[in-house]
């Protein structure tokens, strides 16, 4: 199945519990907090099951056809299909929706993969992993997860209100309370994975739960931070925030009932991680988000000559090495993904999945790159966005804008051009929702050292280290050298 973006919206409507300050939201498709991002959601339905994109986005398999980002590779040609789904609707929305609907179920596709790794927890745990999976291609579902504990909850001993954990069981399967984050797009979502990518204390046993739930679940309620598609005022100023502001949240649970057909991992501590690390999940999941990073990137690096050539920069050395360097990057980054699929990883099932270790050099420089990024075009900015008019009233014809045209515009643009730009321009960098971007991508795999970690643990040490005995070998191979000593 392939849903509409009416279908959509129309899912959302489903009674679920959102809370934006003290305000209990009734419908997130009309609440201005909301509603626009959520049409953002609906077109990338549309768009992807319209004919000119339907063969790159989707895949047939009994007669029905289902989002590309379902299907558990056994491919390259498999690989590359999946990658171009999630290039596409990186490219709709700009990059800036780093948890759009073909990220979490790319994580369970290849979590899917390994369905032995859940059956050593509990007979029937693969199959529900391999079932809930099913569940959201035939629904055409958007997932979101939320795999971590608010730190008011972080080494929190005993049964204390905030830690999330299992408070029993019953006939059905499991109970559970407490808090877990960081929901981002949990309001656009039909359901959420819930689960922990913190290790776990042997005492935390009660934690170690992951499961599924749908959104509207009762007992579940959604609280979510600032809205900036709230304070963006129109299209013009505030074009990025006022339609692609995915959110954050905490999800609280109050005695909540979760069937064990929804139950992946009970009270294993090891599982919690190793569903991520020890199945493809981890790498195909953050194989969309290189994607998505590299289509805002390409946004960025236009920006960057852009701004260049309006401040009539783009003769000096010095720029001219800025924006190589930029455009080094972006090169950099496709080359990283390109490998990731050419040189993709097989499993004894007959699974494959992107190459570990290009996918997890991307993600680190990836979270290392982009405030450097930022900030480089930034400075090409100079102080434009502070000499515009205070909104875009300027761009209403009459006086006001005779007067703006005349004294704002420069060769290569007229005022209300350049106008647009630097707004476009400070809303991607400089904004309230650009600096939510910047520590957004920073931490967007976990903390940066971790970024630093997974490539030291995926890098051949003892391939390179042979490399260097060969050739200290070698020294010893010289004559001379044995009649020096």
């Amino acid at each position: 199945m392939l849903r509409s973006g009416k279908d959509y919206l129309a899912s959302l409507r489903d009674g679920r519990r959102i809370r934006f300050g003290k305000e209990l939201v009734g419908d997130v498709t009309t609440h201005p907090a909301f509603r626009r991002t959520a049409q953002s959601f609906a077109r990338l339905y549309d768009l992807k099951r319209s004919p000119e994109n339907i063969a790159a986005m989707s895949y047939e398999e009994g007669g029905e056809l289902y989002s590309a980002w379902f299907k558990a590779p056994q491919s390259k040609t498999d690989l590359q299909h999946r990658a171009e789904a999630h290039r596409r609707v990186a490219q709709w929305s700009c990059g800036l929706l780093g948890r759009s609907m073909d990220h979490v179920p790319s994580f369970i596709a290849g979590m899917s993969m390994k369905p032995e790794l859940f059956e050593a927890n509990c007979p029937g745990f693969g199959r529900n992993v391999i079932n809930y999976l099913d569940y959201l291609r035939k629904g055409d579902l958007f997932a979101c997860y939320l795999v971590l504990t608010p730190q008011t909850s972080r080494g929190v001993a005993g049964p204390t209100k905030a830690n999330f954990r299992m408070v029993g069981e019953y006939d059905g399967g499991i109970i559970v309370s407490g808090q877990k984050m960081l929901g981002a797009s949990a309001v656009f979502s039909d359901e959420a994975w819930i689960g922990s990518m913190i290790p776990l204390g042997p005492d935390q046993v009660e934690e170690a739960v992951t499961f599924a739930v749908p959104i509207n679940a009762p007992g579940v309620e959604l609280w979510v931070r600032k809205s900036f598609e709230l304070n963006a005022t129109s299209r013009v100023d505030n074009y990025f925030s006022s339609q692609f502001d995915e959110t954050d949240a905490v999800m609280i649970f109050s005695d909540v009932k979760v069937p064990w057909e929804r139950v992946f991992c009970h009270r294993d501590i090891p599982l919690m991680r190793d569903m991520y690390f020890k199945t493809p999940g981890h790498v195909l999941g953050n194989h969309q988000s290189n994607w998505r990073f590299s289509e805002k990137l390409k946004i960025i690096n236009g920006i960057s000559h852009q701004a260049a050539e309006y401040g009539n920069l783009l003769g000096i050395p010095a720029v001219q090495q800025t924006l190589g360097r930029l455009a080094a990057g972006e090169a950099t980054l496709l080359g990283l993904l390109s490998a990731q699929v050419d040189q993709c990883q097989s499993l004894p099932s007959g699974h494959v999945h992107v190459n570990n270790r290009y996918l997890y050099a991307a993600l680190q420089w990836c979270a290392h790159s982009y405030h450097e990024i930022a900030e480089e075009v930034r400075l090409l900015l100079g102080a434009g966005p502070f000499i515009m008019p205070a909104d875009d009233s300027i761009l209403e014809e009459g006086e006001a804008h005779d007067v703006f045209e005349q004294n704002w515009k420069i060769t290569s643009a007229t005022a209300s051009k350049r106008y647009r730009f630097v707004r476009m321009a400070w809303d991607l960098l400089s904004s309230d929702f650009a600096g939510r971007h910047q520590q957004y991508e920073r931490f967007y795999g976990g903390p940066p050292h971790i970024m630093d970690l997974y490539s030291f643990w995926h890098a051949p040490w003892l391939e390179r280290r042979e490399g260097v005995r060969r050739i200290l070998d070698d020294m010893m191979s010289d004559p001379l050298s044995h009649a020096a000593e």
